[in-house]
């Protein structure tokens, strides 16, 4: 995707500079080809994955497309449990990297939108672990959120489940673009 010169012309801002976005997505509908609990996939980092939810197929996607990125930053509806965390306004952030977090800050508090620093609890790794594979896909229900992010923490990982959309009128929110366009902004003149 190339946006345009510093510029704002119809609502958009046109930089001189190139981005490029990376749409992970997938199929989760029944079928006799569908995951199974207990099923070992391989990452394209070659990382095995033991699936024990077939509800957490999008951080298998989300991963591989991170690595194919260049592992760099993801907005993502991982969730629910963040949704309960932080309700629906507010989008955790879960990244190791102190300054990526800190431009994310700042440049949210231009956009105006809502985000929280939660921890990456390491401890927590442990409910990952596999007996038959590097790790497994989802490490239980008790913080749920943090162990999709340990999941997925050489990212920096934001869990916008919650903001993404108005409940009340049924519609998305656009949550993270104006947060990412003044990053992005903020970091093409260094």
């Amino acid at each position: 995707m190339i946006l345009f010169k510093r510029k704002k012309m119809f609502g958009f801002f046109i930089c001189n500079f190139n981005t490029s976005s990376c749409m992970p997505s997938c199929e989760n509908m029944i079928s006799g080809k569908g995951m199974r609990p207990g099923d070992i996939v391989t990452a394209s980092n070659g990382k095995t994955i033991e699936v024990n939810n077939t509800d957490a197929e999008g951080r298998l996607t989300l991963a591989d497309a991170l690595v194919y990125a260049c592992n760099q930053v993801d907005l993502a509806t991982l969730t629910g449990a963040c949704v309960v965390a932080l309700r629906p306004s507010i989008a955790g952030v879960f990244t190791p990297n102190d300054d990526l977090a800190k431009e994310l800050f700042q440049a949210s508090e231009a956009s105006g939108e809502k985000f929280w620093r939660m921890p990456l609890e390491e401890s927590y790794w442990e409910s990952m672990k596999s007996g038959v594979a590097d790790m497994v896909n989802t490490g239980g229900r008790q913080g749920g959120a943090i162990n999709a992010a340990l999941f997925l923490k050489q990212w920096m990982h934001v869990d916008m489940a919650g903001p993404v959309l108005n409940d009340k009128k049924h519609v998305a929110t656009r949550f993270g673009i104006s947060t990412l366009v003044e990053w992005v902004l903020k970091n093409s003149s260094s």
